[in-house]
Order: C-alpha cells, then sequence, then structure tokens
C-alpha cells in the first residue's frame, strides 16, 4: 500500500537521483514516485504543475498535501533513514533549511550541473 506518493521533475538531475535512491530503499514499496512531466501525472489533476515545478509536492495516505522537505523527511523516514533528515525539521533549523531548500529548488538545474555534469535528463535519462 503506497503511504506517499511523490511528485518531481524528472528532467532533474538530482531530483531524478534522489527518486531512484528512495525506490531502490523502498522495500516495502511504501512510496510512488511521479514525475511531473510523464503522462502518469495527469492521474492527479488536484496537483498544480507550475507549483509541484517550484517546490516538492507529496499526498501521504489520507490524500494530504506534504511541500517541500517534509516530503523529504516523510520519504527517507519511510525507508527507514530519516533521522538524516531529522534536524531540518527540528523548529531551530526548519525555517533556515526551508529557505535554503527554496533557494536550491530554484536553481536545481544549475546545481545539478556543478554536482553531475548535467543541467537536465533527455528522453529519462540521466548521465554524467
Amino acid at each position: 500500500m503506497t503511504k506517499l506518493t511523490i511528485f518531481y521533475d524528472g528532467t532533474c538531475p538530482l531530483c531524478a537521483k534522489e527518486m531512484h535512491a528512495l525506490k531502490r530503499r523502498d522495500v516495502k514499496q511504501a512510496i510512488k514516485i511521479v514525475d511531473i512531466y510523464s503522462d502518469d501525472f495527469s492521474d492527479y489533476p488536484q496537483i498544480d504543475a507550475q507549483k509541484a515545478n517550484t517546490i516538492l509536492h507529496a499526498l501521504n495516505d489520507n490524500n494530504e498535501l506534504i511541500l517541500g522537505l517534509d516530503v523529504t523527511h516523510r520519504a527517507w523516514q519511510l525507508v527507514g533513514r530519516g533521522w538524516l533528515y531529522a534536524p531540518l525539521r527540528w523548529p531551530l533549523l526548519k525555517p533556515i533549511a526551508d529557505w535554503l531548500y527554496l533557494r536550491f529548488a530554484n536553481n536545481r538545474y544549475r546545481v545539478s550541473y556543478w554536482l553531475t555534469g548535467s543541467s537536465r535528463c533527455n528522453s529519462g535519462q540521466c548521465s554524467r
């Protein structure tokens, strides 16, 4: 049973890499990932594509919307690695982490290029 459906930018190399890392660890099949540029995205009319392109979106098992680093933290919790992101949700660090996340999200193609050598994925394939 899916507990979290994540909507991500499949053209972003870092975003795609993180989603694939999550799915590799998702032995309980608790996470469904949906590329906002895929045909499957049309099954979710309640998710605004423009907004989902600016901040990570997810729906939990109660169909409640989760955004940004809250998505990341919840996803990694489901695969047993929530402790990696838990400090980013602590009350004193949360506002700073969220501000930094939004800066990253707005510059994800540039950051992807710096870290992977590729700013965008082509035909569903990301390579260095």
